[in-house]
């Protein structure tokens, strides 16, 4: 089985779109999202609407946890705290109601999925090096893939000695390293193996979005250096 694998959307609507046509032409049996649907972008209904609909499974972002208002707006920057706020407001019911559901991890085919730490999932942290990601190796079983987001950083950990590894398949909306394609990525359950995508999609038209939102104008120049 073919999975696609996405992550922090981030409201982004054009890189969404991008991202979804290159799993048709690759013909992906389902498709999961990582958590971060919404958060600092201007298109929230539209790309939670698109998950609701096209993906098999979703898990909790920590920017859609603040948003449904159980993770509290004070661990946010000052620009994300903006989006937060203003995302809260213009988000339908039904969609608000659909990020309340969401679950902090989900195993599919012994693949754990994951928005930040395979060990402490509700903490938020980063694994950003592999001395990070060593106290998570040990809360996996020998031989288990982990995929998670939340550092918009495509990256992977192994740990040979047992099989275990980690990989964060990078951010569709707002990627981080310095590479402003979309990020994403297809999974075979069969092989085991993983390939990353970068996709380029029309930034100026999602930094216009956020720009007509009055959304911070860090948000929409971010977006054209991948930082």
């Amino acid at each position: 089985m073919k999975l696609g694998l996405l992550s922090d959307i981030h409201s982004n609507l054009e890189a969404l779109e991008v991202v979804l046509r290159r799993f048709e032409s690759e013909k992906v049996d389902r498709i999961y999202c990582l958590g971060d649907i919404v958060g600092y972008g201007a298109s929230p209904n539209e790309c939670v609407d698109r998950i609701r609909t096209l993906c098999y499974g979703c898990i909790m972002g920590n920017h859609d946890d603040a948003v449904v208002g159980r993770t509290s707006i004070q661990y946010f920057n000052p620009y994300a705290r903006v989006a937060i706020e203003w995302t809260s407001r213009v988000l339908t019911e039904a969609n608000l109601e659909y990020l309340q559901s969401l679950p902090m991890t989900r195993t599919e085919d012994g693949v754990l999925m994951v928005h930040a730490t395979p060990g402490d999932p509700e903490r938020w942290n980063y694994i950003l090096q592999p001395s990070d990601a060593v106290p998570h190796f040990k809360a996996m079983k020998p031989g288990a893939t982990a995929f998670i987001g939340h550092s918009h950083i495509t990256a992977r950990f192994e740990d040979p000695a047992d099989r275990r590894r980690i990989i964060n398949v990078g951010s569709v909306g707002q990627p981080r390293d310095r590479d402003p394609r979309a990020a994403c990525g297809v999974y075979d359950t069969e092989t085991g193996t993983y390939i990353g995508i970068r996709e380029v999609y029309p930034i100026q038209e999602a930094s216009r979005r956020i720009r007509q939102a009055n959304l911070p104008e860090f948000l929409a120049a971010r977006l054209f250096i991948g930082m």
